[in-house]
């Protein structure tokens, strides 16, 4: 975990443990010193339940180790799989903001800059010229789109050129069981194989909530980006779920 007087990346795993391990960091910040190693008991006073001990290693790097610590973290970032958002509307800055925190590259796009809105989610890549088909054509397999742009017509081609890929991982279109079946039977009529068009998700986030606020619809496709698309073992059945900090 990496901190500074204002902020950190990373975790240690939460709870009183990281809470005490940013505070001691940021007084060697304050006060200087070289590594400390502070033995942490999880049990007992700590009000963590789960027990046993650990120790924390302490240290400011100097300069050539932070740029190598950067330049690591810059590597992570890159390895991270890559989310194509397709739209800018109400939904789409929502998502943005809901998706931006999470272990992936989101590339958000739409033709339209204003609708961008005041404040970028730190880390989005903006494509404010609307070239969809260069975004497609360059994704790496194993990529995911979410596509809600303001016309239909768009839609289906941003989606069509995705599933003639067939190497996306997670292919999510907003709208309903009608717009599905709609979507498909155009999908079928240009030659696209049954298998492609069954991995298209619509409608995204459909978990029984019949709630139509944009936070609500993000926060719902947000999960289903985590299982569908960052964890696809826990999908299938492989998995064993979300593991806890304290666990």
């Amino acid at each position: 975990m990496l901190v500074t007087p204002t902020a950190q990346t990373g975790t240690i795993g939460g709870g009183d443990l990281e809470w005490n391990g940013i505070q001691a960091a940021r007084d060697l910040l304050a006060h200087g010193g070289g590594p400390v190693d502070l033995p942490v008991s999880l049990g007992g006073h700590s009000g963590q339940c789960c027990g046993g001990e650990v120790v924390l290693t302490l240290d400011v790097p100097d300069a050539g180790a932070l740029d190598g610590i950067m330049t690591a973290l810059e590597c992570e970032r890159h390895r991270q799989p890559l989310l194509l958002l397709f739209g800018a509307g109400h939904v789409g800055r929502a998502l943005a903001h809901v998706l931006a925190p999470l272990p992936l590259r989101l590339a958000w796009c739409d033709s339209r800059p204003e609708e961008f809105g005041a404040v970028i989610p730190p880390g989005v890549e903006v494509h404010d010229d609307g070239n969809w088909e260069r975004l497609v054509a360059t994704a790496p397999p194993g990529s995911g789109a979410l596509v809600l742009t303001q016309s239909h017509a768009l839609d289906s081609l941003i989606v069509a050129s995705i599933l003639e890929r067939g190497d996306f991982r997670y292919v999510g279109l907003i709208g309903s069981h009608t717009k599905r079946r709609r979507f498909e039977a155009g999908f079928r009529q240009i030659g696209l194989p049954e298998e492609r068009i069954a991995t298209m998700i619509c409608p995204i986030g459909d978990r029984g909530v019949r709630d139509k606020r944009p936070p609500v619809i993000a926060a719902l496709v947000a999960a289903e980006i985590i299982t569908h698309f960052l964890h696809p073992a826990c999908r299938d059945g492989e998995g064993d779920g979300v593991t806890r900090p304290d666990e």
